[in-house]
């Protein structure tokens, strides 16, 4: 996402092919977009990027928003429809997982569930995933059509899939998760403080409580934390960040995103961190004595987060 939109203006085209393929040769296989990142943009750059090597790489992509009117639209036949959009911008005859972005309301899941079971039974689509979707939600649309991973934000400050059920939920259905915003949407890098200036215009975060200038000054003691624990590891908070998800479950795989080669080499390197568990007791017990400031994303973007009890 962050190549094409949404935390600033977008990168050049050649950088962010360039970065993709780079990621490749490094040895990373999956990668996440969505039709809304652009709009459309981020599709047909990772199209291009990913077309020598198609059938080395697992593409995640994402439907559910109306590009056109404004809003959701999770209705089978929009469904039907913009699949055939993605499959044309990524240049390939099929996604391999093909995420519901934010659960529509106004479109009982199950149908929704109906409509992807169709799409992989012409070979379309390989597995359906879920973004943002509660536990009851997953439940449901897992017995019409098994989900094979759900997103949602997840990081040491982002902590609500351990207490909404969500984690627990895929545990039990085997069911993988895809933590979205593993380093705070780039405020847990250490690279972020009051001063920091995001345009309203181009960035996303200038409109979400967190990134307030006050709110990354209260914030700063998490920071601190990842440092120290940094510190100890001869690595960096990103890493730290990283291998704390890592080291969570294994069927956990966070997705940090980067139009930068040097970030890109940083994030892979929180693989050869390893948290040991009395790490990860010290880290959450440090943790569960710092307050985070702010919400995770404004009102406008918290409306279309699924929290269905």
């Amino acid at each position: 996402m962050s190549i094409s939109a949404n935390y600033g203006p977008p990168a050049d085209r050649n950088q962010g092919i360039k970065v993709i393929r780079t990621a490749h040769e490094r040895g990373v296989t999956f990668f996440d977009t969505a039709e809304v990142y652009g709009p459309f943009t981020n599709e047909d750059l990772v199209g291009e990027a990913l077309q020598p090597i198609r059938d080395k790489v697992v593409i995640a992509t994402k439907f559910g928003f109306d590009l056109e009117k404004g809003g959701l639209n999770s209705r089978p036949e929009h469904i039907k429809k913009v699949v055939e959009a993605s499959l044309k911008r990524l240049r390939t005859d099929r996604i391999d997982l093909y995420y519901q972005h934010r659960v529509d309301p106004s479109v009982p899941i199950e149908d929704v569930a109906g409509a992807i079971k169709d799409l992989i039974k012409q070979g379309k689509v390989l597995h359906f995933g879920l973004s943002e979707a509660s536990a009851k939600t997953i439940r449901r649309a897992h017995a019409v059509q098994p989900v094979t991973a759900v997103q949602t934000e997840y990081a040491v400050w982002e902590r609500d899939p351990e207490r909404n059920g969500v984690l627990r939920t895929c545990e039990e259905l085997g069911i993988g998760f895809v933590p979205w915003g593993p380093v705070g949407m780039g405020y847990l890098t250490g690279e972020m403080d009051a001063r920091t200036k995001l345009d309203p215009k181009t960035d996303l975060r200038s409109g979400f409580d967190r990134f307030s200038p006050a709110n990354m000054a209260a914030n700063q003691p998490i920071v601190d934390l990842l440092k120290q624990v940094a510190a100890s590891k001869n690595a960096t908070p990103a890493q730290i960040a990283l291998a704390w998800l890592l080291a969570q479950k294994p069927w956990i795989v966070p997705i940090p995103g980067t139009r930068n080669i040097n970030h890109l080499t940083e994030n892979l390197g929180a693989i050869n961190v390893q948290l040991t568990p009395a790490d990860l007791r010290e880290i959450d017990m440090a943790l569960s004595k710092i307050k985070v400031h702010g919400g995770r994303m404004n009102a406008e973007q918290m409306q279309v987060v699924d929290q269905t009890a």
